[in-house]
């Protein structure tokens, strides 16, 4: 049985993706920073509701040594990662000239090189000696458009669309596909913040006339992990309901 990590995996798209590669008979490692408790209850959920292993890993993304220690455990807890889904991330809305030093390091560090750290440990331990794996990536259509107020977070997003396209081209002959998701206005906790004025002109603004729920990227990231999209690397989804085209 293959195992998959995704990482941010106690979020709301997160979790939905545990839940979907969980449903398709894939061992399941549900990564958290700070959601201890949900990442173990949905590990345990998981783990008795689709008759799969399952455990919640910790880690920051943004740390090497923190990432090498995740890792760790799941190879001896579950053999090893064959599917690796990079959807950690943070967000922030700030004009740009406000943006701090600190605020700037943050996104990138968690958004961008977390990604690099999570695959460069995926690559080098399971997926490049065993000639096999996949590695998705969770962006955002502002790294394909960018964002006003969201500079930071589009650079980052952006930067993930590029580290997919480069690294597939590099692992392709290795038998690693790379791909990326860019997902649209997505009804998570990422958008609490928002008024309902807001979320209205959002929909009106999307052609499908709807906003997103979590299960809309989780049933993507099943589709390009599995076997049915064995020739399909290097590209990006937006799965955005026709926001961006």
């Amino acid at each position: 049985m293959k195992t998959a990590l995704i990482t941010g995996g106690a979020g709301g798209i997160g979790s939905a993706i545990c839940t979907g590669l969980a449903g398709a008979g894939f061992q399941v490692a549900v990564h958290y920073h700070t959601k201890k408790e949900t990442a173990e209850a949905l590990a345990a959920k998981l783990q008795k509701s689709c008759g799969i292993k399952a455990i919640a890993v910790c880690a920051d993304v943004a740390d090497r040594e923190s990432v090498n220690r995740m890792f760790d455990k799941v190879d001896k807890a579950l053999g090893g990662v064959d599917i690796l889904v990079n959807n950690a991330g943070i967000a922030q809305q700030k004009l740009f000239t406000d943006i701090t030093p600190g605020e700037w390091r943050a996104m990138l560090d968690t958004n961008l090189s977390g990604v690099f750290n999570c695959s460069q440990e995926a690559l080098k331990r399971r997926m490049l000696p065993n000639h096999s794996g996949v590695i998705l990536n969770i962006s955002s259509m502002w790294g394909q458009v960018g964002a006003s107020c969201e500079v930071h977070y589009s650079a980052a997003k952006a930067g993930v669309i590029g580290l997919t396209k480069a690294l597939a081209k590099e692992v392709g002959l290795s038998g690693v596909r790379v791909n990326c998701i860019a997902p649209g206005v997505i009804m998570t906790d990422m958008m609490k913040d928002f008024d309902e004025e807001t979320i209205s002109s959002l929909k009106d603004e999307t052609p499908l006339n709807t906003l997103g729920v979590p299960k809309d990227i989780a049933d993507a990231a099943v589709f390009l992990c599995s076997d049915k999209a064995r020739f399909i690397t290097g590209q990006v989804l937006g799965v955005n309901g026709g926001f961006i085209i």
